[in-house]
């Protein structure tokens, strides 16, 4: 099966709301409804998984039920830190050949092309990740706070979710990675890149409206691209 993970455990600390963000509207929606959406209404998603805080889960199972949301497998409370969330959702997994994608709440607008894109790639791949290039010149420092080098804007590229593994892919990362005491995860990504170095990890362009939503102002842009879709739709709906 196709699984999408939605991550949404987050507090969402630095858009300075009490609120944390995933509950937070949009154009009349939360961040979190915007991500079951696409998954929901995505053809070749089976099935979802959310994680959350343990003190959202009865809220979470709320909105399920009144949008009616048919793919939603389980709510589950996530840890502190992501890797933790990430590995309640694997518990969860039933088959070593099911296809995970995880996903971050906080990048409500991803789309059905991206989602596409990396379903196609998981049948050549075991680990699959979504990325944009950089457009931004980018200094690697110093312990002094100083220049230490220029990497070629060329090779550099900027993460994005959904990051996509074979079950049995993530969980053999995991499973090392926790047998190293130094063992300080970013993403999911990095867990496999470093502990089973063997594995490929194929690129998926990304896009840029897969925006994260992480300062208040991120919301602002968020409300500009939904507008600037809907009046892409009304706009051909009125040339048809």
């Amino acid at each position: 099966m196709n699984i999408a993970v939605i991550l949404a455990g987050g507090s969402g600390s630095r858009i300075g709301e009490s609120t944390p963000k995933q509950f937070l509207k949009v154009c009349g929606k939360t961040l979190l409804e915007y991500c079951i959406d696409v998954f929901e209404h995505h053809a070749k998603i089976d099935r979802i998984v959310i994680v959350v805080r343990e003190d959202y889960i009865k809220e979470v199972q709320s909105l399920i039920d009144r949008n009616n949301y048919k793919k939603t497998h389980s709510v589950l409370p996530g840890g502190k830190e992501r890797y933790e969330s990430s590995m309640s959702a694997l518990s969860s997994c039933e088959s070593d050949d099911d296809v995970l994608l995880f996903h971050d709440c906080a990048r409500p607008l991803v789309s059905h092309r991206i989602i596409s894109d990396c379903i196609q790639s998981m049948e050549h791949y075991d680990a699959v990740t979504v990325a944009t290039n950089t457009t931004d010149t980018i200094y690697i420092s110093n312990n002094s706070g100083e220049i230490s080098s220029i990497p070629p804007r060329s090779t550099l590229l900027n993460a994005q979710t959904p990051q996509c593994f074979r079950a049995h892919t993530i969980r053999s990362a995991y499973k090392h990675a926790q047998q190293d005491p130094s063992f300080q995860p970013t993403d999911d990504c990095s867990v496999v890149f470093r502990y089973l170095p063997e594995v490929p990890i194929q690129i998926v362009v990304g896009d840029p409206t897969n925006i994260k939503i992480t300062y208040k102002e991120d919301l602002e842009t968020m409300r500009r691209i939904l507008e600037a879709r809907n009046k892409g739709k009304n706009d051909r709906n009125v040339l048809k």
